[in-house]
């Protein structure tokens, strides 16, 4: 079992009133109220912010693995080069 921490820090947030109506509504159909809705969206955005940094641990086996599918040989895949070099519908 984790530790447990206790709420003790606050965050003030200023908005718009018409922004806070979009929260209220949004924390609502959440069955949220929107302290609740920010916090949860907040942790999400901040997770996948940082997703990018995070340290990856693998078992030795599996580092093995991974090591070895990075060290392949290039292969030569024609219909990817093909593709790659063709103008993109949208150009």
């Amino acid at each position: 079992m984790g530790i447990v921490e206790t709420k003790s820090e606050r965050i003030e947030v200023r908005t718009t009133p018409s922004v806070k109506a979009l929260l209220q509504r949004a924390s609502a159909s959440a069955h949220k109220n929107v302290s609740e809705f920010l916090l949860d969206a907040g942790i999400e955005a901040a997770e996948n912010a940082l997703a990018d940094r995070r340290i990856i641990r693998l078992h030795d086996r599996r580092w093995k693995e991974f090591r070895n599918i990075l060290d392949r040989p290039v292969v030569n895949k024609l219909r990817l080069a093909r593709l790659l070099s063709e103008k993109s519908m949208l150009e």
